[in-house]
């Protein structure tokens, strides 16, 4: 298309205040605010532009693109996307089971009840019931968490970078920390153990190497300036062959040598062995306080099955002291939060019933066998209410995600699906687009489908996705 060309296409686009005089938008006035409107005209007119100046053939414009009647639509839609939230529901058919990118783990339906029981008017969040008077935010979760765990204490902060923070901060800065090499783990978002660390205002003192490191090597630089021991849990990433590692056992006792206390920061954190269920051995809070460590950090959102938070545990002096750090008041969590992990941790007073509540556990302990009947299921929907793809159901690998067992083979049954008159990318991006969005993955020329991080009830939506995106890319 000449230049010449697309300027008179360019020149047919009608004026914003031309259209505002037309019936079609004096509707939409009637029903949403003129600003949100005017900017749904403005996007859905320079989308026109846009496609005016980028198409390579007439035949894809013409006369009746012009029309209000053909441009409401493309009016709606803008505004729509105005008014409608941004941040929604997604059906994670990944099979990674703690996918950061999709918001992590999911809450358990006594959760859910819980938050809207919380969140639709006032709560007791600072206010004692039995005494008529202000009491700490934190009691709701305390007495439960060192049930669960053991520990004399316990604080909770909005994530679990922040719960590493605000310890070192109270208890190392601006003296030294010693942690080895191995251990200098890069979290989600580029965020690093030593630059944390560095924020706190400790001082860092790397031991070992990247392989190994012996307990001789952190008793060499203990000085006079040593305030603090620290162990992380390498739970993103594993080195293995030629190894070695000082035990969290080695370390306490090292700790009481020189009156020293130590740090374990889980990462993932968990409250149950999961090797019971054919999982790797992923160390559990309960073993790390009863190792002898004196702070304990990790994630709620992980492993835990909760709501985002950074959870501290350990000695009621130290916690003390953590509590009290202003900047605690910074990384405090809100009403939802608690609600939401409370609800959690109630799950855990009962481990058989705990796999089957909370929805990640639930994922990662679903057997081969139940996988392989729900991917039939899935199957004969989709067959039966979709057209123009070949779908099969297949074995995969899922992961558990969120920086947990990284090793951790996870077999699953999956749907694989080949559009016959599209290409497999238009078929996923195209779910990307539905509502709710289904999130795919593409292998060997197919969407991969995961049983075993579908849920029953998303069925139906991800078959009439399917069924829309498959339409659409064969349009």
């Amino acid at each position: 298309m000449s230049q010449r060309e697309r300027g008179g296409y360019l020149r047919k686009i009608p004026k914003v205040d031309e259209l505002l005089s037309t019936e079609e938008v004096k509707r939409l006035l009637r029903s949403h605010p003129k600003e949100v409107v005017l900017e749904g005209i403005r996007r859905g007119l320079e989308r026109l532009r846009q496609d005016i100046l980028h198409t390579e053939r007439l035949d894809d414009l013409k006369d009746e693109t012009f029309p209000i009647s053909h441009l409401l639509p493309l009016f709606e839609e803008e505004i729509a996307g105005q008014v409608s939230p941004h941040l929604k529901r997604a059906i994670n058919a990944t099979g990674v089971v703690v996918h950061t990118n999709l918001g992590r783990s999911p809450l358990s339906e006594r959760t859910l009840r819980h938050l809207v029981e919380v969140s639709r008017g006032y709560s007791n969040l600072e206010y004692d019931l039995s005494q008529g008077e202000r009491r700490s935010r934190y009691v709701h979760v305390e007495e439960i968490l060192l049930r669960l765990s053991g520990a004399e204490a316990a604080l909770v902060v909005n994530n679990n970078a922040g719960a590493v923070l605000l310890t070192l901060n109270t208890l190392a800065a601006g003296s030294e920390v010693v942690v080895s090499r191995g251990e200098l783990v890069e979290i989600g978002g580029a965020f690093r153990i030593p630059d944390v660390m560095a924020r706190s205002g400790a001082v860092l003192k790397e031991v070992g190497t990247t392989n190994r490191t012996h307990l001789r090597d952190y008793e060499e630089v203990i000085g006079e300036n040593t305030t603090l021991l620290l162990k992380v849990h390498t739970s993103n990433y594993r080195v293995v062959g030629f190894t070695s590692e000082v035990t969290l056992e080695e370390l306490v006792q090292l700790g009481k040598k020189y009156d020293i206390p130590v740090m374990n920061d889980l990462g993932s954190g968990c409250f149950i062995d999961l090797s019971r269920y054919g999982l790797e051995k992923e160390p559990t809070v309960q073993e790390a306080l009863k190792a002898g460590a004196d702070v304990v950090t990790f994630s709620g959102d992980k492993l835990l099955g909760g709501p985002q938070a950074g959870i501290i545990l350990g000695k009621k002096e130290l916690i003390d002291r953590i509590k009290v750090n202003p900047l605690n008041r910074a990384l405090r969590i809100d009403k939802l939060t608690l609600a939401a992990l409370e609800s959690t941790l109630i799950c855990y007073l009962s481990e058989e019933e705990v796999v089957k509540e909370i929805p990640t556990l639930r994922m990662l302990t679903t057997t081969l066998e139940q996988l392989r009947k729900r991917a039939r299921s899935l199957e004969r929907l989709l067959k039966r209410e979709t057209e123009g793809a070949e779908i099969e159901v297949i074995r995969e690998n899922s992961q558990v995600g969120g920086g947990a067992l990284p090793l951790q083979d996870l077999p699953t049954w999956a749907l694989g699906i080949k559009p016959q008159r599209a290409s497999v990318e238009a078929l996923e991006v195209g779910l990307r687009n539905q509502n709710p969005p289904v999130i795919a993955r593409i292998a060997n020329d197919q969407l991969i489908l995961d049983l075993r991080t579908i849920q029953d009830d998303e069925f139906k939506a991800i078959a009439q996705g399917i069924a829309q995106a498959l339409k659409k890319a064969s349009d």
